[in-house]
Order: C-alpha cells, then structure tokens, then sequence
C-alpha cells in the first residue's frame, strides 16, 4: 500500500487530477498488456497437444448420458442437480486418484495383516464464487472434512481481464497433502490461471494442485497448463472455447 501526500490536500484539484490521470494509464497499460499476454500464450498453445497433466473423464456410456440430461433444457431442477452432484463426485474422485497415497499395513477385524495405502491428509479445496459453489456436494461426499476456502475472481466486462475481488483461504493451506481447485467451467482460463497464482503465491506446490471442472475450452486448458506444468487438470468435457457460463445459473435456479 502506497500513501500520497498532496500538497494543500483536496483542495489541489490539479494535483489530484494529475495523479488519478496517472494512476489510469498505468492501469490501463497492465490491462492491455495482459491482454496481449493471454492472446499471445494462446497463439503459443493453440497447436500444441494437450499436457499429460490434462486428464479427460471417460466419456463411459453412463457419464455421457448424465451430462446430456445436464444440457437437455427440458431438464427440471430437481433432475439437473441430482445429476450434476453424481457427475462432480466422479470429477472428485478422479482427482484424488492424481494425489500421493503412502503404504500402509493394517490388522482387519480376522487379525490378519492388509497391505494397502494411507489416503493423503489433509486435503483442502479452493472454491472459485460462485460456480465452484455447485461442487460441494461432490466434495463432501468424497472428502467429509476436507477444509474450503473461496476466491471471488470477475471478469471486468470492459476490458475482459479477470480482476480478484476476495479470497480466504484455509490456515497452513501450503502444508497440506493437496489443494483441489474448483469451478464449473473455465473458457480462456483467465480465472484458474489467477486462482492458481494465488495458490502458489502462498506457498502451495504446484504439484499439490489440482483443477477440476465439469466443462472446458480447450484454449483455457493449454494455457492453464502451459503457464503452470506442474498443475493437473481434471475435465468432464471438451466444449468451445469462450462458452457462456450457464452451469450455476441452472444449479441455484438464478
């Protein structure tokens, strides 16, 4: 935080005028520098093939049908979120299959030794507001006491560049065993490339991230991996790039 001080204080109006001119062409000139990075980092990726960090659900017989109810318009609500929460509880699960589990013995109720694995704890999830919201209930289904904490990232409808209104992440978020990004679409990947700068602005390894989202670009995938390698992704689907977000408006009804 940086503290001005103006000569004879409101009552320079050239000063002040002077110094807010200012302040909004430096603002301007990051914005459309970092316009011109986005657009440069998608000609860079545009055809190169998809990380082995990016890792698309299997479109099985029974994944494919729950997500063409999901996009039938004649959907009701009740049935949307009823398939929607099923689908994200695989997207979950997927990416906790991406995470480290150590060997483990324990004695089973026979006295007999099993070999297996010891889960990773603590894991924690990051919701981006307020489409990630929709994945809660997946969430806690497969993680019961995983910690959350939240981003509120908006695209300022001027510019197009993804602007960080708010974010509250969970205590020691570095030190636990991995971080679950969550949002349920990302298109040219502005925000989940923010949300994971946040993440590794605070310590988090990029390894110990991992993106999860029902429907993504293409454009937004191979940026978002481009830019940090050693992030995974998990994706339900391939769409367009640049789709319209409609997911949580159809989940919460508004």
């Amino acid at each position: 935080m940086l503290d001005i001080i103006v000569p004879r204080g409101m009552q320079n109006s050239v000063a002040i005028d002077m110094i807010v001119k200012h302040v909004q062409r430096t603002l301007a000139e990051k914005s459309r520098m970092h316009r011109e990075d986005l657009k440069r980092l998608g000609q860079e990726v545009k055809e190169e093939p998809f990380s082995a960090n990016v890792l698309l659900m299997k479109q099985t017989k029974q994944f494919m049908g729950m997500t063409t109810i999901l996009q039938d318009p004649m959907t009701d609500d009740v049935d949307f979120n009823f398939y929607f929460n099923r689908i994200t509880t695989l997207l979950v699960d997927r990416a906790m299959e991406t995470l480290n589990c150590s060997p483990t013995t324990v004695l089973t109720p026979l006295s007999l030794p099993y070999h297996g694995l010891r889960l990773p704890s603590p894991i924690s999830a990051v919701v981006i507001l307020r489409g990630g919201s929709c994945l809660e209930t997946g969430l806690k289904r497969i993680i019961p006491d995983s910690q959350t904490g939240r981003i509120l990232i908006q695209t300022n409808y001027r510019t197009g560049e993804p602007e960080l209104h708010f974010n509250q992440l969970p205590p020691d978020i570095e030190e636990h065993a991995g971080v679950l990004v969550l949002d349920t679409q990302m298109s040219s990947g502005g925000a989940a490339l923010m949300a994971v700068k946040v993440l590794v602005d605070h310590g988090v390894k990029e390894e110990k991230i991992v993106f999860v989202t029902l429907f993504a670009g293409k454009m937004g995938v191979k940026r978002l991996t481009k830019v940090f390698p050693g992030v995974k992704a998990v994706v339900g689907g391939l769409v367009e790039d640049n789709e319209e977000r409609w997911i949580e408006k159809r989940y919460f009804g508004c």
